[in-house]
């Protein structure tokens, strides 16, 4: 008998164990799918303000706040923007102190827990830039979706979309220079973004879905008059982007596309940004939570991203620092067909950051990749 009752013993702590295996696996995958812009990324973590004047910040050293460049500053009630680590001041040797460029509103008080962000600017294109633009709805699957159009005289428009843990406030720290060439640029949100319509869990997939808010994107700007669309992606919006150019309805009128960042192979994505969530032997639990959670098998934006599908040139930057989506990803899909893909690497340069990192040099890239297509 008491042999038994070990036995149900045993078998019961193992059915736990297993059931609270498989619920830590789902919870790890959905904090990823259901990544909010107001929060650090869930591979990420806030660190504290540890001294402030109106012309440094000093931060908790992380690899995240030893970034080259410059970069949005958040927290609650909190919106700042920081320029380049400062080398020539003593400091904690936990600490990194960097310039502050501007503090749009709050705060940056010692104490404060913040993150860096590679979205700059916040607001809309008028406020935060200057730039005229006009509040327009997108008719996308789900409904309508809200977008900043800012015109001008080209007939070749750009399309922009942001990815993980930002909002359409992220490809306005291109904006200026698209106007500069004189390109009309529609930015849209999309499902599950603040302001447009959510899907019943609220979860992200990673652009396998989210596609085709972009290709109704696509839709509006071709009956608005636009002759060409390029597609500028950031993220899991650059998965978006490749998405909408090869299963898009207006594939004809897609003149390129450029893809900063692609998340491409989702697993390791998923693996990066779960990791403080779970251990790593969890880690193929909440990859296959993931996939039942979202319907892609593990190769299926890799095999989206073949390039023997995609027929328009294709300009993609990546940084070298990139911990979410894997750097050799971009070099084998660019290596697989060079005539058509174009790889530019930033040294030192996160995830999406490229711009960041060495606005001159990315802008400098995306000039001559735009020309020939306007």
């Amino acid at each position: 008998m008491a042999l038994g009752r070990a036995a149900a013993v045993a078998a019961t702590s193992v059915t736990v164990a297993g059931a609270a295996a498989v619920a830590a696996g789902r919870y790890a995958a959905d904090a990823v799918l259901k990544t909010r812009p107001d929060r650090p990324l869930p591979g990420e973590h806030a660190v504290t303000v540890h001294d402030a004047d109106a012309a440094r910040i000093t931060l908790t050293r992380t690899p995240a706040t030893l970034l080259p460049g410059t970069y949005g500053l958040v927290g609650k009630g909190l919106h700042a923007v920081v320029g380049p680590v400062v080398a020539d001041v003593s400091h904690p040797y936990d600490c990194v102190v960097r310039r502050i460029e501007r503090v749009t509103h709050g705060s940056p008080a010692p104490g404060r827990r913040v993150w860096l962000t590679p979205q700059v600017h916040i607001g809309n294109p008028r406020d935060a830039l200057g730039l005229d633009h006009t509040d327009v709805e997108v008719p996308g699957e789900l409904g309508a979706l809200p977008a900043w159009f800012v015109p001008a005289a080209r007939d070749t428009w750009v399309i922009t979309v942001h990815g993980l843990g930002t909002t359409r406030e992220h490809p306005m720290n291109v904006l200026p220079f698209l106007h500069g060439l004189r390109l009309p640029v529609l930015a849209p949100a999309y499902r599950n973004d603040p302001g447009a319509p959510g899907t019943p869990h609220g979860i992200s997939h990673l652009g396998a879905h989210e596609w085709r808010d972009l290709d109704a994107a696509v839709d509006y700007a071709v009956r608005r008059g636009a002759r060409r669309v390029v597609l500028h992606g950031w993220s899991t919006g650059a998965t978006m982007a490749l998405l909408a150019a090869v299963n898009g309805a207006h594939g004809d009128r897609i003149a390129g596309v450029v893809l900063d960042s692609p998340v491409l192979d989702w697993p390791a994505a998923l693996r990066a940004l779960a990791g403080h969530r779970a251990p790593a032997a969890l880690m193929p639990l909440a990859v296959r939570a993931a996939e039942g959670r979202t319907g892609l098998t593990p190769d299926a934006l890799l095999a989206a991203a073949d390039p023997a599908r995609l027929s328009v040139p294709a300009l993609i930057v990546h940084g070298t620092e990139d911990p979410l989506a894997p750097l050799e990803r971009s070099r084998e899909i660019a290596a697989r067909k060079p005539a058509l893909f174009t790889l530019r690497t930033v040294r030192g340069a996160g995830h999406a950051g490229s711009w960041n990192a060495d606005p001159q040099r990315y802008e400098e890239a995306l000039r001559r990749f735009l020309i020939p297509l306007m």
